[in-house]
């Protein structure tokens, strides 16, 4: 027998021709649903319908740094604004641990029993090495993220106002609009995003816990001073006593600071977050607080403030944003960063020569 006609036990036969796991039509159908996206109209209707799909998706525009979406955004946030402003605001801080994911789902879901719509803003830390965040809130808050009066909305804190969301502000806006009467802002607990939340809340709620031995010594006394309410969690089983003794050191610490410009009395109350006992009383804090800057008009005095603080904040920022966005600065920072290194150049003076070059250009 010819070699030609052996043949090899090992030869692989041709197989069934296998189809295409998508037909091109429905393809093309899965692209071009893609690339639609709605339009600012479209977007601005359905938050003025309630729907959170809509929010969501307009929220996202706001965060976006595209000038493109930025455009479409500044479009939707002048369109809800005759319809924002008619919710309460309240900012919520505590150090890492402190349970206030756990606090915030049973002050939310509290709320809404009250027939009150709740929003929740979480703040999530950025890492300073991936600048990249786990926005797990709505895992840790998963009862309340299943009410349908309820709605979370977790963003990266990024690099600006010490944690704060980039455009937490704006999404305040869009969440009144779409019919939120009470938006609860959580920050990460760190650095100085309480400053920046407190320049954009209503009632400003510091939470913490017993045991942990440093009741006083741990607060910064600017925090303190900010604080309408400091409220003592996981005050349940046998931490009760320890929550109390921490309820009476905090009002004595309390009592050391000036006035506020409110006419308000800070309060210290205790709660637990797991037993939801005492959740109550918190809220009947807040509506107390509210009902007195009513009447006073301090409420109004300081939201026409906060406006004007966070003009003159957009505008550092976006100064900020188009200096680094500048060809002319684009082209020669990083020569710069190589000079002061080097100690060729002073940090200041390259400073300057820099902007020099960013309004020469």
């Amino acid at each position: 027998m010819a070699a030609a006609d052996k043949k090899s036990a090992l030869h692989e036969k041709e197989g069934i021709p296998q189809p295409e796991s998508i037909s091109s039509i429905a393809m093309d159908h899965v692209v071009q649903h893609r690339k639609a996206q709605p339009s600012a109209a479209q977007l601005i209707e359905g938050i003025l319908a309630h729907d959170k799909v809509a929010l969501s998706r307009a929220i996202t525009l706001i965060e976006s740094t595209s000038p493109q979406h930025q455009s479409k955004a500044n479009e939707i946030i002048t369109a809800c604004l005759p319809k924002a402003n008619q919710s309460v605001r309240i900012g919520i801080t505590g150090v890492p641990g402190v349970g206030k994911s756990t606090f915030i789902e049973a002050f939310g879901t509290y709320l809404t029993t009250l027939g009150k719509k709740v929003a929740v803003l979480a703040v999530d830390p950025s890492s300073t090495v991936s600048h990249g965040s786990i926005l797990g809130d709505k895992t840790r808050m998963e009862e309340l993220v299943k009410n349908n009066n309820a709605y979370i909305r977790p963003s990266a804190s990024g690099e600006t106002l010490g944690g704060v969301a980039r455009k937490t502000r704006e999404t305040i806006i869009l969440c009144e609009a779409a019919g939120f009467d009470t938006i609860i802002i959580e920050t990460v607990g760190v650095g100085q995003s309480e400053t920046a939340v407190h320049s954009m809340v209503d009632f400003f709620l510091l939470l913490k816990i017993s045991g942990a031995g440093d009741e006083l010594q741990g607060i910064k006394r600017g925090i303190m001073e900010m604080a309408d309410a400091i409220v003592i969690n996981k005050a349940d089983g046998d931490n009760i006593p320890k929550a109390n003794l921490a309820k009476t050191e905090f009002n004595r610490a309390l009592h050391l600071f000036r006035a506020k410009n409110s006419g308000w009395t800070p309060k210290v109350t205790t709660c637990s977050a797991l037993t939801h006992e005492g959740i109550d009383a918190v809220w009947e804090t807040i509506a107390t607080y509210l009902d007195l800057v009513t009447k006073n008009q301090y409420f109004q005095e300081k939201r026409q403030e906060q406006n004007q603080f966070w003009m003159m904040e957009t505008i550092n920022e976006q100064l900020k944003t188009n200096f680094y966005q500048h060809p002319a600065i684009t082209a020669s920072l990083e020569n710069y960063k190589k000079a002061v290194q080097s100690n060729e150049l002073s940090p200041f003076a390259a400073a300057i020569e820099l902007l020099n070059q960013y309004f020469k250009g």
